[in-house]
């Protein structure tokens, strides 16, 4: 028979995240984590299991209200360049944001050693970072496709271009962060792929082609 949970869940996972968020993984302790969640022990326990087990509930909890408003602006934009541009527009934006437990991603925080020493956090890890690749590298490969983007796109790498920087931001704005100076350097990395403010590479509309075979 499944235990009935005697505090409010929700409430006690958002801020376990904060905290996660805040300190990282070995630094967050349980009695800290405790206190946040204002449980004790045995509901801690019976309910979530482990520190790693609560810590995985976290970060799928980041992927839910953080990273999927910035997947979805990515999704929705008209142009692959558009929607990644969008992506890192919200990602600045919680930057700005003073309520931010960490100008750290909670997700970029997974690449540290002690969770990747863990086969099932380093799994997590490498999950997390390949849905932000993928997803960008099938933007780019449907604007390729279509003509919006040059035959010469290698949607692969650019991607992996791409958020191979997007980790390094978020470690300088530990830092220092300047806004500006950030859009700036995302402005210069993206126009020099191929992917401008405005148009498409080469400042004039890419030549109608038949999409490709799937």
């Amino acid at each position: 028979m499944a235990r009935t949970i005697s505090f409010d869940y929700e409430r006690a996972l958002d801020r376990a995240t904060a905290l996660f968020w805040k300190n990282g993984y070995a630094q967050t302790a349980l009695r800290d984590l405790l206190k946040v969640m204002e449980i004790g022990e045995g509901s801690f326990y019976n309910t979530l299991k482990s520190k790693k087990d609560l810590y995985l509930a976290c970060l799928q909890r980041y992927d839910d209200k953080e990273l999927r408003v910035r997947m979805e602006a990515l999704a929705s934009a008209p142009t692959a360049a558009e929607g990644i541009r969008a992506f890192f527009k919200l990602a600045l934006d919680r930057l700005d944001d003073p309520n931010t437990p960490s100008r750290l991603c909670m997700m970029a925080a997974t690449a540290a050693e002690d969770v990747l020493a863990d086969a099932e956090l380093r799994d997590r890890a490498e999950k997390g970072f390949e849905d932000v690749r993928s997803r960008m590298r099938e933007r780019l490969t449907q604007d390729r496709d279509r003509g919006v983007l040059p035959e010469s796109m290698d949607p692969v790498a650019t991607a992996s271009v791409i958020t191979t920087y997007l980790q390094g931001l978020w470690r300088s704005a530990l830092v220092a962060y300047n806004r500006a100076e950030f859009e700036r350097q995302i402005d210069a990395l993206l126009t020099g792929l191929g992917l401008p403010a405005t148009g498409v590479a080469g400042g004039s509309p890419a030549k109608k082609r038949a999409p490709r075979k799937q």
